[in-house]
Order: C-alpha cells, then sequence, then structure tokens
C-alpha cells in the first residue's frame, strides 16, 4: 500500500469496532474496556494483512532486528489502547491519567510572547495527551487541525463525547488557503495550533528525507504555512508508556519561520529532515507507539520517484503561496 493510498483503509477495525469499545467503555468501564482490546488485537492479526505487514516492516527497522507476531501484536494492542483512552480523556479528562511532563518551559516561553505557536506533532503516539495543558494554562486554547473526513465515524463519536473539541477543529479537508486563515486567525489570538507533519496526503506537495535507514516521503505544507505566517514552530510527542502511564514531550523546533523563494527547496528539504530525525529519535525510544500502518516507505520505488519528481519541484509549492498571499 503506497503513501497515497492510506486515506482508502480505514483505521481501526472500522465502524462496529468503535461502537463496541464505546458501548463497553461506557457499560464498564476503562479495566473491562481494556479487556475487550484483546479480541480486536486478535481480529487485526487475523484479518487486516496490509496493516499486519506494514508493522512487520516498520518494526523491523525501529527495533534493529526481525518483528514477529508478538511485537506486531503489541503494537496494535498499543495503538487500540490510545484510542480507548480518548474515549475516557474527553469523558472524564485528565485525572485518572499519570502524564509525565518533559520540555513545556520551551513552549511556554514561547506563548509568553503572546504569539500563537505551531505545534507539530506525528502519528507516535497520542495527541489527545496534549488535554494536559489545560491543567497548567486553564485559559490556553489549543486548536487542532485534523481531516474529518478520513475516519469520519470515529470522529462523529469522539466530537458527541466533548462537543467543545469539535469546536476546535480546523479541517484540513478544505482547501489550502481556508486552513492558512483559520491558522492565521487563532494564533493571532495567542492560540496554539497542532497538527500532524508526518504524513502526506493524496496530491499534497512532499520531499523525501531519510528515516529509519530509508527515504520516506514526508509533506511539506506545514512548513510552508509556518512560513506564510511566520510562527515559531515547536515539537510535540504524546507518548504511551503502558497503564494509565503518558509521556508529553514539548522541544522547541525554530523561531518565527521565514524561507526565501529561491533557497525553499533547499531550506523545506532541511526542515523536514531535522523533523525526521527527531520523529526517528522518539520512534526508536517507543517504538510500538507509531501509528502509520501502510507502506510508509513507498515499497513500489518507481512508482512513487515518478510522483515525487513533480512534488519535489519548487513549482510544487504554488499552494503555500496562495496560503501567503491569502493570509499576509
Amino acid at each position: 500500500m503506497s503513501a497515497g493510498d492510506w486515506k482508502s483503509r480505514p483505521e481501526g477495525g472500522g465502524p462496529l469496532a468503535y461502537r463496541a469499545i464505546f458501548f463497553i467503555a461506557d457499560r464498564g468501564g476503562r479495566a473491562v474496556a481494556r479487556l475487550a482490546l484483546y479480541p480486536i488485537v486478535a481480529f487485526y492479526l487475523l484479518v487486516r494483512g496490509p496493516e499486519r505487514r506494514a508493522s512487520r516492516a516498520y518494526l523491523a527497522r525501529a527495533l534493529g532486528r526481525p518483528a514477529g507476531l508478538i511485537d506486531v501484536a503489541r503494537h496494535i494492542h498499543t495503538f487500540a489502547a490510545t484510542i480507548l483512552d480518548r474515549v475516557f480523556m474527553l469523558r472524564q479528562g485528565m485525572d485518572r491519567f499519570d502524564v509525565e511532563l518533559r520540555g513545556l518551559e520551551s513552549l511556554e516561553a514561547l506563548l509568553d510572547r503572546g504569539q500563537g505557536v505551531l505545534l507539530l506533532g506525528s502519528h507516535l503516539g497520542s495527541f489527545e495527551a496534549l488535554r494536559v495543558l489545560a491543567r497548567r494554562r486553564p485559559q490556553l486554547r489549543v486548536k487542532v487541525v485534523l481531516d474529518r473526513g478520513h475516519n469520519a465515524v470515529l470522529m462523529r463519536m469522539l466530537d458527541a463525547l466533548d462537543p467543545q473539541m469539535a469546536a476546535n477543529v480546523i479541517d484540513a479537508g478544505q482547501d489550502g488557503p481556508s486552513i492558512a486563515l483559520q491558522i492565521k486567525h487563532a494564533t493571532d489570538e495567542g492560540a496554539i495550533v497542532a497538527m500532524l507533519a508526518d504524513r502526506a496526503g493524496p496530491g499534497e506537495p512532499a520531499t523525501t528525507a531519510e528515516f529509519l535507514g530509508a527515504g520516506a516521503p514526508f509533506p511539506t505544507s506545514p512548513w510552508l504555512i509556518a512560513a506564510a505566517l511566520k510562527l515559531p514552530v515547536a515539537l510535540a510527542f504524546g507518548l504511551y508508556r503502558g497503564g494509565a502511564r503518558y509521556e508529553l514531550v514539548f522541544e522547541p523546533f525554530c523561531e518565527a519561520l521565514s524561507i526565501e523563494r529561491r533557497e525553499r527547496p533547499a531550506r523545506l528539504a532541511a526542515l523536514v529532515q531535522r523533523y525526521a530525525e527527531r520523529l526517528q529519535h522518539h520512534a526508536r525510544c517507543a517504538p510500538y507507539n507509531w501509528f502509520n500502518f501502510y507502506d510508509f516507505w513507498q515499497a513500489d520505488e518507481a512508482s512513487y520517484l515518478s510522483r515525487g519528481a513533480a512534488r519535489r519541484d519548487p513549482g510544487a509549492a504554488a499552494g503555500g503561496d496562495v496560503a501567503a498571499r491569502r493570509a499576509g
């Protein structure tokens, strides 16, 4: 399965599995619901061949050894556990979770300037753990850029648990200028805007970075938006550590980003590579937290290179130019 095809497959076990998890969580509580994760893991192992193979291929890179079925089962269980925890985080808040914060001072230093921050995450761990920031800064607004059209069933269920969350989502399914304008409005008011920066959608501009031993496509849109809006960028990793424990790591990345047109390809490549290196570091520290269950490295290299050549051309960043003109 190529990177461009990840939207064509549903994440998780599909609508029935999500409804089952929500029902059990509602009736039995977290302890009982966690027991229900085991048949879901078994379903994945038996039925979802592409995801199983993608998991094994990724784990071999992250672990530095061949990955066995037990490794794949642990990987899938970690994913299912974080989905389940999202239910309880939205319904009952963060009080029942033990979240260790690292590097928060660097993020707070940016926020104390009164300017918004672009907070880049990944499909490594749980972005929902960001809710713990409300404990430290109750007045802080956090907007999250998400594609509502992908995995729509899960999104509707989560929105029903916390309607306020729905109000704080910037729909990534919109056109680029609309997304940029909403991000600008939020950051002008001092908000954090969180978005994922490790998965390029079909037709989205991308560049190749070295990641876990091979080149992989990463989106350039987050960096184009940050440059167009002159935003400081920080990284966030919400790592699941088992039980009810999470580790929320913040890292400063760059001050207000600015990229000259003539240096755009080289600067974008350098920024994406730096991001990929930090992602690689945390993926190796918490390998079972990686939730990109598709062929991230593009097994069909010829197909990828033919598609990627156009994306790596400076003209592919035209969408960033439009965003800059509309947001400026």
